[in-house]
């Protein structure tokens, strides 16, 4: 292992007005994720702004995606080098202006320029302000702060949908993006102003540079591959192959490399604690779910049940409002009830509501389509507050910097897995699904020939070839059918997941009392 002459630095006691370091971290993490679902629903109108093909929009989201997961896993270095104040009043700065250029955007390789430039920002927002309000919160009351951090985070997605609907019905789309500057600049403001860190030393040893290079073309390769596969064949592209093959190699490489170096970019060696590698593995799932979950979900909600995104958005809302009251009470009590119990309970309830996606219909009104999704949100409220206290409670106060990082990155690598499986899954399932019914229908059997007769009935007169009309929608009628299975097979997939991950519960470690998260940066 290479030493280093240079201070290694200390983390510094946080202190400052309460009130304000909460409002600051919450309103930062509030900004980073809701801009995300937000950007997702404008994508079709901002295709037709700048006329772009529709296989090349999606890297509106994906420049995003790659950025933020590079950055999440390095925001323990930076914390270390710069502290908390700078990095995340620099952060949400980087966050606020870049939204000012995305909305300004003349053309799409601008907008995604800047969307990149922005998902650096937001990567180091999550879980900068996840350490603050674990620095600032007194030890007994870290499930408060996991919960209000909770709270900020979860209400982007649940508001997202909504909020973006109605500013571009009412406005347009650049309206996503500006949206974010009040609410970046009060948070950079409050906390630039309040956020004291007492005591707090730079880590003055040289960057971790090999690391970073490594780490950055491997995650960026990855989600390059996750996001692109789908669309392009997956390994049947020399490029996903060639991206594949880059990130499976700088990962590896990385991993060596951090354990042979005093001073990695990333310090994998959190991972020996059993109860915090089993904690990440849970929360890789809880991604999946959290993300290829809710793609599938809005995805039926469109092609099954002809939604508009902002009915899609406040069925949501409908649906998961109930997390806003449940998580600080789950934060006020974890404490005192053994968090693998909370956990245990969360995760069966996300299989049940799986489940009962799985077993959606088309002639589901709106009480049967909230069910899920309700379930869902109550389940998880007992999931985030317990899961992150078990991750970080048997860790030391500076290995925790670099366990929240890591921590924040797998699920959103977990999310990524989710969409990118669920996707390629709906897409193979729903064609097997298809010839499965074509091959079992009789075309000239008395139902079929009844139905086509009544078919072609209607067409009478509105279409030159009726019988011909006739077909084509009773090939449709087996298309909606097969795609109906193919999302409950997903669903169900889903399930069988988290019926596994139930295993994984045993492994976590019974947190400590009054863990010590007051240098948790």
């Amino acid at each position: 292992m290479v030493a280093s002459t240079l201070p290694i630095g200390k983390p510094g006691r946080l202190t400052g007005n309460l009130v304000a370091i909460t409002a600051a971290a919450m309103s930062s993490a509030l900004m980073s994720v809701l801009d995300i679902s937000i950007v997702n629903v404008g994508l079709s109108d901002i295709r037709a702004s700048f006329g772009t093909p529709l296989d090349q929009i999606a890297w509106v989201s994906t420049g995003y995606a790659m950025a933020n997961i590079t950055v999440i896993p390095m925001s323990g270095w930076l914390q270390r080098r710069f502290g908390i104040r700078k990095t995340l009043t620099v952060a949400i700065l980087v966050f606020t202006a870049s939204s000012i250029m995305c909305g300004l955007a003349w053309n799409l390789p601008a907008l995604v320029f800047f969307r990149i430039v922005q998902g650096l920002g937001g990567g180091a927002i999550i879980p900068t302000a996840q350490a603050t309000l674990f620095g600032r919160f007194p030890p007994h009351q870290a499930g408060m702060a996991g919960a209000l951090f909770a709270l900020g985070a979860i209400t982007g997605p649940l508001l997202g949908p909504t909020v973006g609907g109605l500013l571009i019905d009412n406005l347009s789309w650049h309206w996503m993006f500006y949206v974010n500057v009040p609410i970046g600049l009060l948070g950079a403001g409050l906390a630039w102003t309040f956020i004291r860190e007492e005591g707090f030393e730079p880590d003055q040893r040289p960057i971790d540079a090999v690391g970073a290079v490594l780490l950055g073309l491997g995650m960026i390769s990855l989600q390059y591959f996750l996001e692109e596969g789908n669309r392009d064949g997956w390994l049947e592209s020399p490029l996903i192959a060639f991206m594949l093959a880059v990130a499976v190699i700088s990962l590896i490489t990385f991993g060596v490399h951090v354990l042979e170096v005093d001073n990695p970019i990333v310090d994998l060696r959190v991972f020996k604690s059993r109860s915090y590698l089993a904690a990440t593995a849970l929360n890789c799932l809880i991604g999946t779910v959290l993300f290829g979950g809710s793609f599938l979900y809005s995805l039926y909600c469109g092609a099954i049940m002809h939604y508009r995104a902002l009915d899609i958005g406040l069925i949501f809302l409908k649906a998961s409002w109930i997390q806003l009251f449940l998580l600080p009470i789950v934060g006020r009590n974890v404490g005192k009830v053994d968090s693998r119990y909370l956990i245990f309970f969360g995760l069966c309830g996300v299989t049940l509501s799986t489940w009962l996606n799985a077993n959606l219909t088309p002639a589901a009104d709106e009480h049967v389509m909230i069910m899920p999704i309700f379930v869902r949100a109550v389940a998880l409220s007992f999931c985030f507050v317990p899961l992150t206290v078990a991750a970080l409670s048997g860790l030391s106060p500076r290995d925790r910097g670099s366990a929240t990082g890591l921590f924040n990155a797998t699920r959103e690598l977990g999310g990524s897995i989710g969409t990118a499986f669920m996707s390629s899954r709906l897409t193979a399932n729903a064609k097997v699904h298809y010839t499965y019914l074509s091959e079992h229908v009789d075309a000239y059997g008395s139902t079929a020939q009844d139905q086509l007769r009544t078919m072609s009935g209607g067409f009478n007169g509105r279409v030159p070839d009726a019988v011909g009309a006739a077909y084509g929608a009773m090939s449709g009628r087996l298309n909606l059918q097969a795609l109906s299975m193919a999302f409950s097979d997903g669903f169900l997939t889903l399930a069988g997941i988290f019926v596994i991950s139930l295993v994984i519960v045993f492994f976590l470690g019974k947190p400590a009392a009054n863990v010590d998260t007051s240098a948790a940066h």
